[in-house]
């Protein structure tokens, strides 16, 4: 073999040596999840998840990752939690966490994980007729409502917000239903909101969807801050029992997704850059006893 030859061959093996290490490096990998035997996943979660952009940001990443196509649903948390003990919804992402244990303790679910938290606020009109602005106590806020003073515009439609509304009427013994200045939408968050805005009232909302609709509002924060406002999110995964068609290997993903560093990650940041600061809070391994629930 002539001198020529060998040593176009040596190139010729060197160039296939270092082709082959080159597809085989990361940057030259593309990772395609293995699609999932059954992909289609439903999810029934809060208005507020869905109303602040949050679940349209996770969404996506969650898909490429797993090769899952999410169907949201989002109803107030009482009609989430109806869907998942039909057997309707795979996967729920909700806050009501006194209703959520019942969930659990009736079988409904199989998996309850902590998510994240944000706060619920009292919302009005800047001329403050019933006087509320400033204070520390959402009951008392609660009772000097009561006085009819102002509209209060209510979800009515037992989500996590309108449990969270009855808890405090309970608490001060106020019985607001059939009152003149008590006023229900049936509706989600975003929409109540609008609602109290046209008509110059009070609300209670979580945070997150006020910042998010807030330029379209004419609503102030008046009360905020109180423990009892607290507003903690869970995953549960609907125990797969209630149907046939419950997707288990789906919701299970999904759960661990939620809590996996990278969503907490997004979670943390998301809102910063538009409103100033984060919408919600990641909690992942933590308890709501550490969150200061009351």
């Amino acid at each position: 073999m002539t001198f020529g030859r060998r040593c176009l061959l040596f190139v010729t093996a060197l160039v296939a040596v270092l082709s082959v290490a080159a597809c085989g490096s990361p940057a030259a990998t593309t990772i395609t999840p293995p699609k999932p035997a059954n992909p289609e996943l439903i999810m029934a979660s809060t208005t507020s998840t869905g109303d602040s952009g949050l679940m349209s940001a996770l969404i996506p990443v969650f898909e490429q990752k797993t090769g899952y196509k999410i169907k949201p649903i989002y109803v107030g948390t009482g009609a989430a939690m109806t869907m998942g003990e039909r057997g309707e919804a795979d996967v729920l992402l909700v806050h009501a966490p006194a209703s959520e244990v019942k969930f659990m303790e009736n079988g409904h679910g199989t998996v309850r994980k902590l998510v994240m938290h944000n706060d619920y606020i009292i919302v009005g009109p800047a001329s403050d007729p019933a006087g509320i602005k400033g204070m520390a106590s959402a009951k008392d806020a609660m009772k000097k409502l009561a006085e009819g003073k102002g509209i209060f515009v209510t979800r009515g439609d037992n989500s996590g917000t309108n449990q969270l509304e009855l808890t405090l009427w309970k608490a001060v013994s106020i019985n607001a239903t059939g009152q003149k200045w008590y006023q229900s939408t049936g509706q989600g968050m975003g929409a109540t909101l609008t609602v109290t805005s046209e008509k110059g009232a009070y609300t209670i909302t979580d945070r997150a969807t006020y910042l998010a609709t807030k330029q379209n509002l004419s609503l102030e924060v008046l009360v905020q801050n109180d423990p009892i406002l607290l507003n903690i999110y869970h995953v549960i995964q609907v125990n797969p029992q209630k149907s046939t068609k419950i997707n288990a290997d789906g919701a299970k993903a999904f759960a661990d997704f939620m809590v996996s560093p990278e969503a907490q990650g997004m979670i943390k940041t998301f809102g910063v850059d538009k409103y100033g600061q984060p919408l919600f809070f990641p909690d992942a391994g933590k308890t709501e006893a550490s969150l200061g629930s009351v």
